[in-house]
């Protein structure tokens, strides 16, 4: 359980936390009102939003970006909302943002939409339009990008013509998708999101997003972040949304992938038989640490295959599947000790994305093949490491716990602070501070703000996010290890500041 008094001594207003990391005063935030939980002419030939929300995407769009932060907070001031400004963000990047090489690069503003309001609903409420604004001025940044690599692309409008009815919009979507068609595909995703219920979509696009290893896990990613986001703005968005979604889950390079062996898809056509090896009752089971060591051993030097044989085989010795991704976790985390770069970090966000969906579908046979999937994409994350740089001979074994010189928040700062020029020994102490307290809230809020201050890209937001958020879905013999091995690329106390902070005050003086 979360300590609240411990919590709200420590970063209780934006005072004290900007006195225990050094950083300035973010007090000007509360001329916001706190986030809650709860006409203009367009081109005919392109996607058309939702009447309610078109002005919010369009006062985005061309509002230039040296002004939008002061110009959405006036809006703020005079009425509109968290979830409208959300949702506007969002609709503003599917559809000015194409999807395409890769889903990732520029496509990023889409992809951290999420991030960034995992990042706003989990922080002190001073803090929570931060990462909000900061995903505003990266998608001007990103809109500027397509327009000088992709042409000014914009989502076109769906082919009504094309529309399947609505009793044959899942058969095909299906067919389509397996064709890899994507003139069939669009129009088929547009009559399922008109006409059928949310999760019965997103069960479908579960599979989508798990099936290949292109653009390293960025398909996975979009498919479990566009579900989120969407649950909070609301499934009268849903259609540009699915539509960009089902364009990026189709992405190849060279022919046609269901004509062909590709590497990328071969784990996913084996799983799909290995699955029906697995015992019936096999979401039952013990949470074993030994076995846990096992599969991570596995992942160490195993083929995908392998790798997903050694799931199967856990599961039939009646292993739990908490057991398994106990493993899954750590073992990303470890491939980020031994490489703390971009590969790695997306073993993480793959991870915690797959994992997502995993939770959230009610299909145990989809259910299953994550898990195997999972297994297989990290065995190929490890090997995509060694064409991007030394790979360090290092496991979780390496990381042995120091208890911080200083006590509480004192050492919550030393651990930042050695963070930039010590990362082994600011992850060390990380792991000794984490198994004396066994309070993470504190630290966690310091790393966010940490992002919010000193970050200054889309995956700080992404990779912080996923992190934080996974932290508490490990057992508890494994969360601190994970935490304390994914401090390698958090952002230390010394790192300089960004521009944002300061552009935010000036805003919001206004």
């Amino acid at each position: 359980m979360r300590n609240i008094p411990s919590r709200r001594a420590f970063l209780g207003s934006t005072v004290a936390t900007s006195a225990a990391l050094g950083l300035g005063d973010l007090g000007f935030l509360s001329t916001l009102a706190p986030v809650s939980a709860a006409e203009a002419q367009v081109d005919p030939n392109f996607v058309q939003l939702r009447p309610e929300i078109t002005p919010i995407v369009r006062l985005i769009e061309e509002t230039p970006r040296e002004k939008l932060l002061e110009v959405i907070a006036e809006r703020l001031r005079t009425g509109l909302s968290y979830r409208e400004l959300l949702a506007g963000l969002l609709l503003a990047g599917v559809k000015n943002v194409e999807p395409r090489p890769s889903v990732g690069h520029k496509f990023h503003t889409v992809l951290v939409v999420n991030s960034a309001h995992l990042a706003s609903i989990s922080s002190p409420p001073e803090h929570r339009w931060l990462p909000i604004f900061w995903a505003l001025d990266y998608y001007k940044s990103a809109a500027q990008r397509d327009v000088v690599e992709r042409g000014d692309w914009t989502m076109q409008r769906v082919d009504e013509s094309a529309l399947p009815a609505p009793s044959e919009a899942a058969r095909a979507f299906t067919e389509a998708m397996d064709k890899w068609d994507v003139s069939a595909a669009d129009t088929a995703v547009a009559a399922l999101a008109r006409q059928t219920g949310a999760m019965q979509v997103y069960e479908l696009l579960f599979r989508y997003g798990m099936r290949d290893f292109r653009s390293i896990g960025h398909k996975a990613i979009y498919v479990a972040n566009s579900w989120r986001t969407l649950q909070c703005i609301g499934w009268q968005h849903a259609e540009p949304v699915l539509r960009s979604l089902t364009y990026a889950l189709l992405q190849h390079e060279g022919d046609n992938p269901s004509q062909r062996d590709a590497e990328a898809d071969r784990p996913y056509r084996q799983n799909v038989e290995l699955a029906k090896q697995v015992r019936s009752d096999w979401q039952a089971g013990i949470v074993e640490p030994s076995a846990t060591r096992e599969l991570l051993a596995t992942l160490r030097s195993a083929t995908p295959q392998q790798a997903s044989e050694q799931v199967v085989d856990l599961l039939n010795r009646k292993i739990s599947p908490q057991a398994v991704w106990d493993a899954l976790f750590v073992a990303a985390g470890e491939l980020l000790m031994r490489q703390p770069a971009i590969v790695a970090l997306h073993a993480v966000t793959t991870t915690n994305a797959l994992h997502f969906a995993y939770q959230t579908s009610g299909d145990q046979e989809t259910r299953l093949l994550l898990m195997l999937q999972n297994a297989a994409f990290l065995a190929m994350f490890r090997d995509a490491m060694g064409g991007r740089g030394s790979v360090k001979s290092l496991s979780i074994d390496d990381l042995q716990p120091e208890v911080p010189t200083e006590q509480g928040a004192g050492a919550i700062e030393e651990i930042f602070s050695e963070l930039n020029g010590q990362p082994a020994t600011a992850a060390s102490k990380m792991l000794g501070y984490l198994n004396q307290s066994q309070d993470a809230s504190e630290m966690m809020d310091a790393a966010r703000v940490l992002i919010f201050m000193k970050g200054d890209n889309a995956h700080d937001y992404k990779f912080s996010s996923a992190v934080l958020e996974d932290y508490y879905h490990l057992s508890p013999d494994w969360r601190n290890t994970y935490m304390a091995s994914n401090l390698f690329l958090m952002r230390g106390s010394q790192t300089p500041d960004n521009q944002l902070v300061a552009r935010a005050r000036s805003a919001l003086k206004g």
